[in-house]
């Protein structure tokens, strides 16, 4: 089971190569610098299995990664540059090209091109863009159930895609409300760029720790039968597929791997703080997100194998037999078993008798969605 990771005495050699001192104690063992790096990486890139070099196409494989500048996927990126760049000595080829995305956040607070131009500037030889979230409504202009929506809390004609997104926001009720629904639609925005960049599959920073909060937060916002898909590697709903590379990191081993690195790679990073995360003072400013983070967060410390457990039980949930036949969700795109759509879909409620789902009456609102848009969703 995983132990702590903590600092270790500089008197205490180095268990796997005998040789160095150690720098911290990761999972029970003492590991100096150069280990613990070649630790990280090795978790990561045997997930990664798939992308090895291919002698036998000359067709080059893309995958997208999502940048958020945070500690996890900075360290993704950092860590298959590296793999791109040994395949390319080792074989002269590489199994896969690398597309990077980086999305703004809703209220414009996040410099993403100057950020992404320090990205660049480190890791060239990638493609880069940036995009604002309301692109979203560009990308998929033609899914008419967001864009009514969209329509039934804008008021005037021929809004732009920027004001829908603000209006839309302005209209929830709640943070948790908010942050869900613009998660929501960053997730689609990034399905969307990836297809339109012909990448087969996107690779989520998401580390052990991330995976745990959001396997639990999903639930309690009502979108636990989403799971196999936000949690688990493998093709999602959207036709890509979706990998987890760090999901057998957590994000305290990615801080330190952060922390010690000599490539200038903390700078890359832009985060209020990098330890745990502290919850809002405010009770009405606290999201099931929030909440979720810190607690996984916390744990971690000091027992880190509950982390580890969740994210391994959540990662057995099997895609269930015709999902893809299913009608999805008109917010999160999910396919939605049996189509029971609504408040009263996944309510807690035996028999679907007496209660009318939303599919009826033109809305395939999941109950998830449904609980987040109250006012719009009914």
């Amino acid at each position: 089971m995983p132990g702590k990771t903590t600092e270790c005495p500089a008197s205490e050699v180095c268990r796997r190569c005998k040789e160095n001192d150690s720098v911290l104690v990761v999972r029970l063992e003492p590991l100096c610098q150069e280990c613990f790096a070649r630790y990280v990486h090795t978790k990561a890139i045997k997930r990664l299995e798939t992308f090895r070099v291919n002698f036998h196409t000359n067709e080059e494989r893309k995958v997208l990664l999502p940048l958020t500048f945070g500690v996890s996927s900075t360290t993704l990126l950092h860590i298959l540059d590296l793999h791109l760049k040994t395949q390319m000595s080792k074989t002269g080829r590489t199994g896969f090209a690398l597309n990077v995305v980086a999305i703004g956040h809703a209220e414009g607070t996040l410099p993403v091109e100057d950020l992404l131009e320090k990205v660049r500037q480190q890791y060239p030889g990638h493609e880069y863009a940036a995009l604002p979230l309301h692109d979203v409504f560009r990308t998929i202009s033609e899914d008419a159930t967001l864009q009514d929506l969209v329509a039934e809390a804008v008021d005037g004609e021929n809004p732009s895609n920027q004001e829908k997104l603000a209006v839309l926001i302005n209209s929830l009720t709640s943070a948790t409300a908010r942050a869900d629904v613009l998660s929501t639609l960053r997730t689609r925005l990034i399905v969307e760029h990836a297809k339109s960049a012909c990448c087969q599959s996107i690779l989520w920073g998401d580390s052990t720790t991330a995976l745990a909060e959001k396997t639990l937060a999903e639930t309690c916002k009502g979108r636990g039968f989403s799971l196999p898909w936000q949690v688990g590697d493998g093709r999602a709903p959207f036709g890509v597929y979706f990998h987890y590379p760090l999901r057998d990191v957590l994000k305290k081993e990615l801080v330190s791997y952060i922390g010690l690195a000599d490539s200038g790679l903390a700078s890359l990073v832009y985060e209020s703080s990098p330890g745990a995360t502290q919850a809002s003072t405010s009770s009405k400013n606290t999201t099931i997100d929030d909440l979720m983070k810190q607690y996984f967060e916390s744990v971690e410390e000091n027992f880190p194998s509950i982390v580890s457990n969740v994210v391994r039980t959540s990662g057995k949930l099997e895609v269930p037999a015709g999902a893809d036949r299913d009608p999805r969700c008109g917010l999160c795109n999910m396919p939605v078993p049996g189509g029971r759509f609504g408040i009263h879909g996944w309510g807690g409620y035996q028999q679907n008798d007496g209660f009318e789902t939303y599919s009826a009456i033109g809305k395939n609102i999941c109950y998830g969605c449904t609980r987040s848009l109250p006012q719009i969703a009914r």
